[in-house]
């Protein structure tokens, strides 16, 4: 039987791997899938075990560019970038590190990070250096980072610089102050509607809830950011998302990715 002939061909291969084999019809027989292990073979039929099928890209996610070096994916409102002491297993790190394992890689990196509130472009490297190489622009702010934000009230001015100092408190939760880390923001208007407005936000700087707290400061808190004072939520949830990244690529071009904002933001 072809349970046997496999047995003999695997030696040590456990009963739960073998039908895991039949199940994803990667035994061939003569060339010919099959699926039973009780089926027949003869002496001179040839059995093949073929390779694993692709492992299915995390649901949760949208694939947006993979290489060598990097991927970058579409993060969705609600989820976090990594693990926190109060969640650790369900986070954008750990289901692209498990894809990535699945398909035979090794460990990815965390370059920047996304709010689990915010939804958009995230990129991740997949060595070392190139994580350091990333972060290093980063750190001198060369890299394109926009977001599309809809936020209550009409904003009058057709485009601005938001120019703040944060701070933490203890439930870090990050506020603007007199004194504090430089944010800087550069926004301009894409539509208005009738107690709303539609802001595109270019970030100077990166800091961790820039864009939320300067625009509850301006007194435009994000609609569905109750955190900062927004009294209405109609899509259930925070709405600001990443639309843009652009970096130089560990190849040194210039890359750009793109991520429409929801429907419902307009």
């Amino acid at each position: 039987m072809l349970r046997e002939r496999l047995r003999v061909l695997y030696p040590g291969v456990s009963g739960r791997r073998l039908k895991q084999w039949l199940a994803g019809a990667r035994v061939r027989v003569n060339g010919v899938v099959v699926h039973r292990g009780d089926s027949l073979v003869g002496p001179g039929d040839r059995v093949e075990l073929g390779a694993p099928p692709p492992a299915p890209f995390p649901a949760a996610l949208g694939l947006v560019h993979e290489d060598e070096h990097l991927l970058v994916v579409d993060k969705p409102a609600a989820l976090l970038t990594i693990a926190t002491a109060a969640e650790r297993r369900r986070t954008v790190y750990r289901l692209l590190s498990d894809w990535v394992r699945a398909r035979g890689g090794r460990r990815i990196f965390v370059v920047h990070r996304l709010d689990r509130e915010t939804s958009g472009l995230l990129v991740f490297a997949k060595s070392f250096a190139v994580k350091r190489a990333l972060q290093a622009q980063f750190e001198a702010r060369t890299p394109e980072r926009v977001y599309v934000a809809r936020v209550e009230g009409v904003v009058r001015e057709e485009e601005g610089t938001l120019t703040s100092y944060l701070v933490e408190n203890r439930a870090l939760r990050v506020r603007t102050a007199r004194r504090g880390q430089e944010a800087i923001t550069r926004y301009r208007v894409l539509a208005r509607f009738r107690g709303a407005t539609l802001l595109e936000l270019a970030l100077v700087t990166g800091r961790r809830g820039q864009i939320r707290a300067q625009l509850a400061a301006l007194g435009h808190p994000i609609v569905g950011d109750r955190e900062y004072g927004s009294r209405s939520n109609p899509l259930g949830r925070v709405c600001l998302h990443a639309t843009r990244l652009g970096f130089v690529h560990p190849s040194g071009r210039r890359v750009s990715f793109q991520s429409p904002p929801p429907a419902g933001f307009r």
